[in-house]
């Protein structure tokens, strides 16, 4: 705890020390923010939003984006003469809080006890919401712990790690599964509001609980049960690689599933045909809907979870990974009139997230935005959203064309699956309608192949489509460990790259450390190819459906390719070669993309 030490030792010589945050009046900030850069008129508007008593100021501050988070806690550091630290310590601290104050608590309010033998303080993120400070002094007996301020994700990191430590493992319950009978492991099982507050003594249950709260902390996006003759497999799927977790005794996968099944209420007497349901939890701030398929295989049951955070932020295109000039070009697309926009790629490629950046970016009042998905993983203020249920024969198709006398501006189909579905688009588009939909090809030329094999006209594909977007997901360098490297030759020559461009460019390899569970990756990224369908594509597609020639066309009209634009952030220091070699190798074509320095 050294750095929190140092930061007391020089804040308590600062003239402001003296007085505490209630002391002092917010509006005394305004000309220090103003300085800073933020504008009076946001100024207004945030103190128009806060509390009665202040609260929620500069939470409504950093929402509103008007200023930088880590400058904004530096000014209120000297401010409120606390010190600022940005990186909290968490060696040696004692975990005993975990046991008297609730996770959703410290979350809720941004705030975090980190005690030692040293040195005890509580970190906050808004100095002046100090009745939670003064609630959590009297909870742990010390009413005189100091304060330091840090930024919102240090909080939570310092809380999801006090929790993770005061929790045991999946694997520490191995052994109490030998001793549970089928009747502990299927009881009766009450909600529960917060996962994490679970108390059951069942040790199915509490495996279960596990695996998922250990899913969510290491950022997996699906939990897969797999069941062979001697074990049950569980894996997770992190930044889109799978990983084995868990390796338990065969016994576990009747009550493991069964379990499962209750909680996403399915029929557990079912075991010969696929069931698809879905949980909702909630896991300290956060709401988790978790979907779940459930097929029967030879050793048993086979079960994936697919976790969807829904209180996470809808990304904007800035947030994407595009360099400036595709924004520009992509932000004038999506602000055409009519028309039809296609992004494409494989399942799980971000296709969803890349619309949902778009419809964030054109979202206004004025506008009508319907959008019909399946399932829905995003939700949105102002637009209306319809999930896709062939159970009661709401398809795409089917809610499409009710859609359309819904007076809509903007619509968003979330899959064209079959020639119905692509019609009513086209027909959509062609009326005046801006269309947004994904389509699974390998590429943006061969969305055009397979919207004709769907037995669309090729003069309909023309007349409606404006642009189609192929994207892939890299895998990010861990920013803590990554290390440079000199590639080889035959690394250059399989990414296109002349000898030459390591004179002026420096390569990055992973290496791997706690933060990013010793992979070398920590967090995902896309790369993209954008093809405009200008007059002369137009034409090319009337005469063939042919996507090789579609495609050499779209490069001599200037179009970057996905592994050209995966070579950038390669250069960029922001992935390897061999995640843009991994997703981008099979569209390997006979053009030259070879650099020089």
């Amino acid at each position: 705890m050294s750095k929190i030490h140092t930061a007391l030792k020089e804040s308590a010589g600062n003239s402001h020390s003296a007085s505490t945050p209630r002391d002092v009046a917010i509006s005394t900030l305004d000309n220090k923010l103003i300085s800073a850069g933020v504008t009076p008129e946001a100024i207004a508007e945030v103190h128009s939003m806060k509390g009665n008593n202040g609260t929620g100021f500069f939470d409504q501050l950093l929402r509103k984006k008007p200023i930088d988070e880590i400058k904004l806690l530096k000014i209120l550091a000297q401010h409120f003469g606390l010190p600022f630290i940005s990186e909290l310590p968490m060696e040696s601290i004692n975990i005993d809080f975990t046991q008297n104050v609730s996770i959703s608590y410290l979350k809720k309010h941004k705030i975090v006890p980190l005690i030692t033998s040293s040195d005890s303080v509580i970190a906050v993120n808004d100095p002046t919401n100090f009745q939670p400070v003064d609630d959590l002094r009297k909870l742990l007996n010390s009413k005189n712990l100091p304060v330091v301020l840090s930024s919102q994700e240090a909080i939570i990191a310092a809380i999801n790690m006090a929790y993770d430590m005061s929790r045991a493992s999946a694997k520490d319950y191995f052994d109490e599964m030998n001793e549970a009978s089928t009747d502990d492991l299927i009881s009766e099982i009450s909600e529960t509001a917060d996962l994490l507050d679970e108390t059951s003594d069942a040790p199915i249950i509490k495996l279960v609980n596990l695996l998922v709260a250990g899913a969510i902390k290491d950022r997996a996006s699906d939990i897969h049960v797999e069941p062979y003759s001697n074990n049950l497999k569980i894996r997770y799927r992190i930044d889109g690689i799978l990983y084995d977790i868990l390796n338990l005794p065969r016994r576990i996968q009747s009550p493991l599933v069964s379990r499962i099944k209750i909680m996403a209420k399915l029929n557990i007497a079912e075991k010969r045909l696929p069931q698809d349901g879905r949980i909702e939890i909630k896991i300290a701030d956060r709401l988790i809907d978790i979907r779940v398929s459930v097929i029967p295989t030879a050793f048993g049951e086979r079960v994936v979870l697919r976790l969807l955070d829904k209180s996470t932020n809808i990304l904007m295109l800035s947030d994407l990974g595009m360099h400036d000039e595709r924004i520009k070009m992509l932000d004038r697309l999506i602000k055409s009139p009519y028309g039809i926009i296609l992004v494409t790629g494989p399942t799980g490629s971000g296709k969803t997230t890349t619309l949902y950046a778009a419809l964030s970016t054109i979202n206004r009042p004025e506008i009508n935005i319907i959008t019909i998905e399946d399932p829905i993983e995003y939700q949105m203020d102002g637009v209306g959203q319809i999930q896709v249920n062939p159970k009661i024969d709401l398809t795409f198709a089917a809610g499409l064309r009710s859609i359309v006398r819904q007076d809509p501006d903007v619509i968003l189909i979330g899959e064209i699956r079959d020639r119905e579905t692509a019609e009513i688009a086209i027909q959509s588009s062609l009326t005046g309608h801006l269309v947004f939909s994904t389509l699974h090809t390998n590429d943006a030329a061969s969305a055009v192949t397979r919207l004709i094999d769907m037995g669309i006209e090729p003069f309909l594909v023309t007349s409606s489509i404006v642009a189609i977007i192929a994207q892939r997901l890299v895998r990010l360098l861990c920013p803590h460990c990554k290390e440079t490297y000199k590639p080889d030759t035959e690394t250059l020559s399989n990414l296109g790259l002349d000898p030459s461009v390591l004179k002026k460019n420096t390569f990055y390899r992973k290496k791997g450390c706690n933060l990013c569970m010793q992979t070398g990756f920590r967090g995902r990224t896309a790369i993209f190819e954008i093809m405009i369908v200008d007059d002369a594509i137009k034409r090319l597609i009337l005469t063939t459906s042919d996507a090789n020639q579609i495609n050499e066309l779209a490069l001599k009209q200037g179009m970057i390719t996905l592994q050209k634009d995966g070579i950038d952030k390669v250069l960029g220091g922001i992935t390897t070669a061999e995640e843009v070699l991994r997703v981008t190798r099979s569209l390997n074509r006979k053009e030259d993309i070879v650099q020089e320095a």
